[in-house]
C-alpha cells in the first residue's frame, strides 16, 4: 500500500494541517516569515525523515546483529553552506553510543546511507502534479 499524507491549509497563514493514516501534525513558517510558527517548517518536515528513517534502520540493524548500540543522535543541516548552484546539500552527523568496535561503527555508517529514505532522496524524484475534481 502506498504511503499517503494529505496537507490542507486555510485562512492561518501558513500553517498546514498533515495528515497520514491515524497521525495529525503541523507544518508552518516562523514568525518573522508570516507564520504562526505553529510547527516545523517544511525543510525541518524533510530532515526529520531522513534523520527518524536513519534511526530506526541503525537501530533495527544493530539488534538484529545483536551490538550494543545504546541510542543515535543525528544532526541534519539542509544546505550548510547556503544554497549551492545546483542541486541541494544535506549534512548528516551521526552519534552512536555503546561500546561499539571500529568495525561495527564504519558498518553502521554504511547502513545510513542505505536507509530508505536516503536512497528515495539521492534517488531519481518523480512529482506527478494534478488538479483534483
Amino acid at each position: 500500500m502506498p504511503t499517503t499524507v494529505h496537507a490542507a491549509i486555510d485562512n492561518l497563514p501558513y500553517t498546514v494541517t498533515l495528515l497520514g493514516g491515524e497521525h495529525q501534525w503541523l507544518a508552518d513558517e516562523p514568525a518573522d516569515l508570516g507564520g504562526a510558527n505553529a510547527g516545523p517548517t517544511p525543510g525541518q518536515l524533510l530532515l526529520s525523515s531522513l534523520g527518524a528513517c536513519t534511526a530506526i534502520t541503525l537501530k533495527m540493524y544493530a539488534n538484529r546483529k545483536e551490538w550494543p548500540l545504546e541510542k543515535v543522535d543525528i544532526e541534519l543541516i539542509l544546505n550548510p553552506d547556503g544554497k549551492p548552484t545546483s542541486g541541494t546539500d544535506i549534512q548528516r552527523r551521526l552519534t552512536l553510543h555503546g561500546a561499539l568496535n571500529d568495525d561495527q561503527k564504519e558498518r553502521l555508517l554504511q547502513i545510513a546511507n542505505a536507509c530508505p529514505i536516503h536512497k528515495l532522496l539521492s534517488g531519481d524524484v518523480r512529482i506527478h502534479s494534478a488538479l483534483a475534481g
